[in-house]
């Protein structure tokens, strides 16, 4: 379970800085109309979720790359290569 809640904390994470990266200046200028124009958007109200989760799996694609890699050169190391 304390997994899954990293997992979240890093989802929620995400999407609140990909906000802030891509809308930066709407957020700044005019918040409350950036806000109700949400629903205007490509894919509605789930477009911040589905871009996040895609950025999400791009990075979980790299971690999973990264630890496979350690684990191959803690192996490595333990055989004295």
């Amino acid at each position: 379970m304390r997994r899954v809640k990293q997992e979240v904390v890093i989802y929620l994470f995400l999407l609140l800085f990909l906000c802030v990266w891509m809308h930066a200046k709407a957020l700044l200028d005019h918040p409350i109309e950036h806000f109700e124009a949400i629903g205007r958007a490509p894919f509605g109200w789930l477009h911040p979720f589905l871009y996040t989760f895609v950025v999400y799996i791009l990075i979980l694609i790299v971690r999973i790359f990264i630890k496979l890699v350690r684990k191959f050169v803690d192996k490595g190391a333990k055989r004295g290569i």
